[in-house]
């Protein structure tokens, strides 16, 4: 007693601070568990899948000469709105004329050889003729022929040549680039290039792995944003997918024409190669009972979620439906508003 009256204050330090080990370790404990929990509730499990791209046009033509000569005319700057078929540029024709003059002069000469023999041997295939004068009749006939089908050929040639001495475009759009602005210059057609695109035939050009491409149908529905317009959701629809893969990339990829239905004002400020992500919704499960997928445990090929029974924390069998991205569907086992928690 002598002993327990003299060192009383240590009992009593030890009983304080066991006391408070225990409080601390059930408050610890009690956070730990708050911090790790999940109280369980409905919502939308949607799964999405956002591909990157830009923006392209249908209808594009690079125009070219197809012969080379001296640039005559030009009748459009870059900037400009052209109407399908409209001449854009010239090359003289005046050598061209020229030889068109010298063809249809060897042309009525043929003609008028090929008139004349016909009407000096009007009866060559009489009985009258040896069978000598007959071949040669026949064999001259047959030559002053040949000559005015050739004499035919070179006019159409020509006349062909003086056609594509106009460079015109075959589709309506702006001109956006001329490698030859000025005439009075030699081109070749490699040196003279007009490039005319369609702005009306715009579209969203993505790009979907081979093992996404299987995702996506014609008249999908989508949403665009672009990097220029960050703040704009665009309306967006698929309207074609390749049907072998895209050339130029490194992996095994097809391309995706995604149509722009509501661009509205905007439309006037968008150009060819503006990048931006298409984003589309592959998958929804309306007002599910969803848990995070960390809080699902399997064993033996069931699944369980541990949560507290009359203070104990108790695994409990639950029925997973699908899974999308991080949020697994349960079908059975929970109720709203139950609390889980992602133990071991």
């Amino acid at each position: 007693m002598r002993y327990l009256k003299r060192f009383w204050w240590i009992f009593a330090l030890g009983f304080l601070v066991g006391g408070g080990w225990m409080w601390w370790s059930g408050i610890s404990r009690q956070n730990s568990l708050n911090t790790a929990s999940y109280t369980v509730k409905r919502k939308d499990l949607i799964e999405t899948l956002s591909l990157s791209g830009q923006i392209d046009a249908g209808e594009k033509a690079n125009l070219q000469f197809q012969t080379s000569g001296l640039l005559s005319w030009v009748g459009v700057k870059e900037g400009d709105y052209v109407k399908k078929y409209q001449v854009v540029a010239s090359l003289d024709k005046q050598q061209l004329q020229n030889q068109m003059s010298q063809l249809l002069n060897t042309y009525m000469t043929n003609r008028w050889t090929f008139e004349q023999g016909q009407a000096d041997n009007l009866n060559w295939q009489t009985d009258g003729m040896t069978d000598a004068a007959r071949d040669t009749v026949k064999r001259t006939v047959q030559k002053n022929q040949f000559s005015l089908n050739n004499a035919v050929l070179d006019v159409e040639a020509k006349n062909l040549a003086m056609k594509f001495a106009n460079l015109w475009t075959p589709i309506e759009g702006i001109v956006t680039s001329i490698d030859t602005p000025n005439s009075g210059v030699n081109i070749t057609p490699v040196s003279a290039n007009f490039m005319v695109i369609n702005p009306k035939s715009i579209y969203f050009s993505a790009t979907a792995d081979q093992t996404e491409v299987p995702s996506f149908k014609d008249g999908m529905a989508g949403k665009i944003v672009l990097d220029s317009f960050p703040d704009k959701e665009i309306d967006a629809s698929i309207s074609g997918i390749g049907f072998v893969p895209k050339a130029g990339e490194t992996g095994t990829v097809y391309e995706l024409k995604i149509n722009l239905l509501n661009i509205g004002d905007i439309t006037d400020s968008l150009k060819i190669g503006m990048t931006g992500d298409a984003n589309f919704i592959l998958k929804q499960i309306p007002q599910v009972l969803t848990v995070p997928e960390a809080y699902l445990k399997k064993m033996d090929g069931k699944f369980y979620v541990t949560k507290m029974i009359n203070g104990v924390l108790t695994k409990v069998e639950v029925v997973e439906g699908d899974t999308i991205e991080g949020d697994v569907e349960i079908k059975e086992g929970l109720n709203e508003n139950d609390v889980i928690y992602n133990q071991p």
